[in-house]
């Protein structure tokens, strides 16, 4: 990984996963330039749900949130790059997806805040912590991009 590389986490929800948009989003981010290190497909729990949304379990709209993060399994997926957060934020689309303009990927398949297709982390902070959340330190990849050089212009650095 290059020093200057960040990691953050994806989660595609269940709409995302039960409308077929796994391959459509996953497209969009390796067409960025951003590297998959883990990938994987899971069923949340409560603990990981109540771990991951702490900042707003005690919300009276929580409930519904686990519930809809349960209703299927959810891909997972460790991205990283330079300036991978913020180009996965403007990529993914403001939180509510009604406001997300078109290109983005909630302005091209969601209208609603809670089922807005995609979880992205939204600091580098978060990115990190998110991504140990989710996923053993054996399912992370390192490796460099066949194109980084061209991807990444010497002005990045």
């Amino acid at each position: 990984m290059h020093p200057k590389e960040e990691k953050t986490l994806i989660i595609l929800k269940p709409d995302a996963l039960n409308r077929g948009l796994v391959g459509e989003i996953t497209k969009r981010f390796e067409q960025k330039g951003l590297k998959i290190v883990g990938m994987k497909m899971m069923q949340l729990d409560d603990a990981i749900l109540e771990a991951h949304y702490a900042h707003i379990a005690d919300k009276p709209f929580f409930a519904g949130i686990k519930n809809f993060m349960k209703a299927s399994p959810v891909v997972i997926m460790a991205l990283s790059g330079i300036n991978a957060v913020a180009a996965v934020r403007l990529i993914v689309g403001p939180t509510k997806a009604y406001e997300a303009t078109a290109g983005t990927i909630r302005g091209d398949f969601s209208l609603s805040m809670q089922s807005n297709i995609v979880h992205a982390s939204d600091s580098i902070e978060n990115g990190l912590a998110e991504v140990e959340r989710f996923f053993e330190a054996t399912e992370i990849f390192e490796y460099k991009r066949n194109d980084f050089d061209f991807i990444n212009a010497e002005e990045t650095f």
